[in-house]
């Protein structure tokens, strides 16, 4: 498989991809639905939550904080989770923007 040529693109569209790319995963999705219900989590919750091993849940939670829309603060010899609020929003008007373009309508053109 070809490497991903991101230069190509611009900031944008390489933003909603990657966006795109970390909510790709039913896993994920329920992780956030499950810190949007409960307002924040440690991981261990999200284990008995899912029904995913610690392993799992902890490399998806990995790929949601690199892409800042979670954030974790050290309790203990935990990590509580929360939604990094101000990023969410942000990914909320990106796809927004995206997925309402202006010049689409109900005409088939093609």
């Amino acid at each position: 498989m070809g490497v991903t040529k991101t230069k190509n693109f611009t900031n944008r569209q390489n933003e909603l991809a990657n966006y795109a790319k970390v909510l790709a995963h039913p896993a994920r999705i329920a992780i956030l639905e499950f810190i949007f219900e409960s307002d924040q989590c440690i991981c261990r919750d999200l284990v008995k939550e899912i029904g995913l091993a610690q392993a799992t849940i902890s490399q998806h939670l990995k790929e949601l904080k690199a892409m800042e829309l979670l954030k974790g603060s050290v309790e203990g010899t935990s990590v509580c989770y929360c939604l990094h609020t101000e990023n969410w929003l942000a990914l909320k008007k990106a796809m927004s923007t995206f997925l309402n373009q202006p010049n689409v309508s109900d005409k088939t053109r093609c």
